[in-house]
């Protein structure tokens, strides 16, 4: 009798996406790793490469609506846990986080969320004991986590205490809350477009900002959309665009962009015409710039060096200087959730310190009569505000030129009382909430 051949069990559907969604939200609250560390490059999660296109979509946003709804998630949970989370089995604690996450927020039937968060523990040899305990919890979550909810709507618990506290000092507590609850939602996708906005706003089933960016709701690998192999546009958020506009006509003229990778503002500069020299110290963001540029058909002179050590060579000057420096980024927070549960408020002072250093270099290597736009995609005063005020103070070759509302789409509530460009998450209201917000960004247009 001719022997048989069987083959190995195939995996549930769905069980690898949660599988590396538990890896990735663990690396960051427990080890303290960027999304972007763990999604992309060198260090990507391995078993990304073989995930379908539809699970690495839906691993992403349920990594991020765990990271975004972090605060309440925990809420709901400590409530249906009589005995606190199990402190002995991190694979347990994820599982209900991933349940409960799709239970609350996701379209997800809630006996999918708990069959796959209960094989998730069961496939893990320390936390297979609380498979009954996971399989009980979210059932009353799936009955009564809405409720739940509701006890602590009114609450900014997906924002860290010490952030929460330092937006309601800066903006006052209605727009701090406001704010909280822009982050809440899932953002849409902004594309920075060659031309013919409009044209593309209907290939991609979006619709053009009156800042000129094209907003959609697409979802999925951004490679697989219309335009982008031909290099028609690019990923950028409707904020982030702004800056460059701040420049004014720039065809012919020598600008430097300092802080350059990954590359959205250098392709903006570079497609207004100008000649556009890009400078970052990090030779693995540099080269995403260049393949950006190269996808692009756009051309820049790319520079890999440490911006405040570096010397343009024979006094070279700048017509104008793009300083769009490292900050901590709390004004990204709606795309990129990780950084509420990452940064520390004590990484302020230190970021304060080489944005100062930064400036000092810009303003070194500016013509007079040249542009220096400074910009941080920061909510902290210290790091635009107060940062502009103290180089006025101390650079009397400088001179503020306000923004005028005509330069970015007529939203004058996007210009803060000096004259600069202040967004923030809440910004940019639609009557559907997934069309609305935009990051948290500050610009400030000097003149030397």
């Amino acid at each position: 009798m001719p022997s048989q051949r069987f083959a190995p069990p195939t995996e549930v559907p769905g069980l690898s996406a949660r599988r590396i969604a538990a890896d990735i939200v663990d690396g960051v609250l427990h080890k303290h790793r960027t999304l972007d560390d763990q999604l992309d490059g060198a260090g990507a999660h391995p078993g990304l490469k073989t995930l379908p296109d539809r699970d690495r979509a839906l691993m992403r946003r349920l990594v991020a609506t765990i990271l975004r709804r972090l605060g309440t998630l925990t809420h709901v949970l400590s409530r249906l846990l009589d005995r606190g989370m199990p402190t002995d089995a991190p694979r347990a604690q994820s599982a209900l986080m991933i349940g409960a996450a799709q239970i609350l927020w996701m379209d997800v039937p809630d006996h999918a969320a708990v069959d796959l968060s209960v094989r998730l523990v069961q496939s893990d040899r320390r936390a297979a004991k609380y498979a009954g305990l996971v399989n009980a919890v979210l059932r009353r979550c799936a009955r009564e986590g809405q409720g739940l909810i509701a006890e602590v709507a009114t609450q900014m618990l997906d924002l860290p205490p010490w952030l929460g506290n330092r937006w309601i000092a800066h903006y006052g507590e209605p727009a701090a809350r406001d704010m909280a609850a822009a982050i809440g939602h899932e953002p849409s996708l902004d594309l920075t477009v060659k031309g013919d906005a409009p044209q593309w706003a209907s290939r991609l089933h979006g619709e053009v900002l009156p800042t000129g960016s094209v907003r959609t709701q697409l979802q999925g690998s951004v490679t697989v959309l219309p335009g982008f192999a031909e290099g028609q546009w690019w990923v950028q958020d409707a904020a982030a665009a702004l800056p460059t506009r701040l420049f004014g006509d720039i065809a012919g003229k020598t600008i430097l962009d300092l802080c350059a990778a990954p590359g959205g503002k250098t392709a903006q500069l570079a497609h207004a015409g100008a000649h556009v020299v890009a400078l970052d110290r990090s030779p693995a963001r540099m080269a995403r710039l260049r393949d950006n540029l190269a996808r692009l058909s756009l051309q820049a002179d790319t520079v890999t060096a440490d911006a405040c050590e570096w010397q343009a060579g024979d006094r070279r000057l700048f017509d104008g200087i793009l300083l769009d420096a490292p900050c901590t980024s709390t004004g990204t927070i709606r795309r990129h959730p990780d950084v509420a549960w990452l940064r520390q408020e004590s990484d302020i002072a230190q970021l304060v310190a080489l944005q100062e250093r930064l400036l000092e270099k810009a303003v070194s290597l500016l013509k007079p009569g040249g542009i220096l736009v400074y910009c941080t995609c920061s909510l902290e005063p210290e790091e635009g505000e107060a940062a502009i005020a103290a180089l006025l103070d101390a650079e009397l070759s400088l001179r503020r030129v306000p923004i005028e509302a005509s330069e970015i789409g007529g939203f004058a509530e996007l210009i803060n009382r000096d004259g600069d460009l202040r967004t923030l998450p809440c910004h940019l209201p639609h009557a559907d909430p997934r069309f609305a917000g935009l990051d948290g960004f500050y610009a400030a247009r000097l003149v030397r």
